[in-house]
């Protein structure tokens, strides 16, 4: 199937599909006589593969390295599951700076009286 079929039966649209194709997370595609990219079943099983890596914030290197230990059936989980682990430490750590972020803001625009006055604890806290 061409690349607009394969975009339709992953999920990934053509642009992703090609830069994929460019970071070497897909195997060399097919072309058709007229230079056309043909894509296989097990090229959109991967593009799923990959869209659901990136659904979950996995980074391209991480996915990169996902891919391959997908297709290597000699491959061990535990090296599957340390980069789960470590994606999952970083999304935690992340969670945690976004829940501070958050509180700030609660306290910031909690004393902000929003009125016509140029008093705006808002800015004082971001100018200091």
């Amino acid at each position: 199937m061409q690349i607009g079929q394969a975009a339709q039966q992953s999920g990934v649209s053509s642009k992703m599909i090609r830069h994929y194709e460019s970071l070497g997370l897909l195997p060399p595609i097919h072309r058709s006589d007229g230079g056309y990219r043909l894509y296989s079943d097990n090229d959109i099983h991967t593009l799923r593969f990959i869209k659901r890596a990136r659904d979950l914030g996995f980074s391209m290197d991480d996915i990169a390295e996902l891919v391959n230990l997908w297709h290597n059936r000699q491959r061990s989980s535990a090296q599957v599951k340390k980069i789960a682990d470590s994606h999952l430490q970083r999304l935690r750590e992340r969670i945690a700076q976004l829940q501070a972020m958050e509180r700030s803001l609660e306290q910031l625009t909690a004393c902000c009286q929003g009125n016509e006055r140029p008093d705006c604890p808002i800015l004082d806290d971001l100018a200091r």
